[in-house]
């Protein structure tokens, strides 16, 4: 059987000192120890993880979220990592729970609870860009009684082998953000490692409060999360995002500029500009100053 003593909570903070507390603090409540990766954040993240006794790894950089895993995973020297946003709050016994769950079922690919939201409604993946198609239905998953193979789960909270995670490659290095975790798991489905769901363990995700939002952020989160969709497309040889979505969104993009809506004029431009960015062949690495050229250095 499995104790605390074998997990490393990995923890990736960018601007998040407002979060912190309450994440480490249900962390230090089932006796993990804690990596924090400070991503190069411009407010006291990092002062905030180590009054709360937590390893810093500090990013001269942001690597994004994936990457900057990849640097606190590469620290860890226990079993398991134990991958936490830092807006999400462990329930009492989770890692207990995870814990439990892998020893009755070692062939599982990853371990995730079952996490929540401030309005209630419980996070059960049930579609994804990545699904196979008989799995892949519209409308509310159920949630199941005891723990379930599940072909995708949120990358906000999963615990998973350090040896695995390095066996097959970690998240995704050309991701900044977004579709790391439906990749994730996509490769362990392809090695007959299936992700299992475990209700019995619990967490309550802030879902979009991880980190203060700046001007701006808006458009390069959907440039992200454009790109990143048309990245793990091509990855996998499915169909391009289609000329009417692209064209749908600039349009969007121009009357809410003309109505001076700038969030949404934001979100809609940032789609534009990711998806004919992807197609001009630029990176997503390129866009965030992390790759200078084929030599570059590239964590993973």
């Amino acid at each position: 059987m499995f104790s605390a003593t074998d997990v490393t909570a990995i923890v990736v903070a960018y601007n998040s000192a407002a979060m912190l507390p309450a994440c480490l603090a249900h962390l230090a409540a089932e006796k993990v120890g804690v990596i924090v990766v400070d991503n190069a954040s411009q407010d006291d993240s990092a002062g905030v993880a180590r009054a709360s006794g937590a390893r810093v790894v500090s990013s001269p950089r942001n690597e994004g979220y994936g990457r900057g895993n990849g640097l606190g995973i590469a620290e860890a020297r226990t079993r398991f990592v134990l991958i936490c946003n830092p807006d999400l709050m462990l329930g009492s016994g989770a890692v207990a729970a995870l814990l439990e769950a892998a020893a009755l079922f070692p062939e599982a690919g990853l371990l995730a609870p079952l996490v929540s939201e401030p309005d209630g409604r419980r996070f059960v993946p049930a579609r994804s860009l990545l699904s196979p198609a008989h799995l892949n239905h519209a409308g509310k998953a159920l949630v199941p009684e005891g723990p379930a193979s599940i072909p995708f789960v949120s990358g906000a909270c999963f615990l998973i082998e350090k040896a695995l995670f390095d066996a097959i490659g970690g998240f995704d290095p050309e991701i900044f953000l977004f579709y790391e975790d439906d990749d994730l798991c996509r490769r362990l489905m392809d090695r007959g490692r299936a992700p299992v769901l475990v209700p019995a363990a619990t967490a309550l995700h802030q879902r979009g409060a991880s980190s203060a939002p700046v001007p701006g952020q808006r458009f390069r989160t959907r440039w992200h999360g454009a790109w990143s969709e048309a990245h793990v497309r091509a990855r996998y040889g499915l169909p391009p995002p289609s000329r009417g979505k692209l064209w749908w969104n600039r349009v969007r993009a121009g009357l809410n500029a003309a109505l001076r809506r700038t969030s949404d004029h934001e979100r809609y431009a940032g789609s534009v500009a990711g998806a004919l960015a992807y197609q001009r062949g630029e990176t997503a690495l390129e866009r965030e100053g992390l790759a200078t050229g084929p030599d570059a250095d590239v964590p993973t």
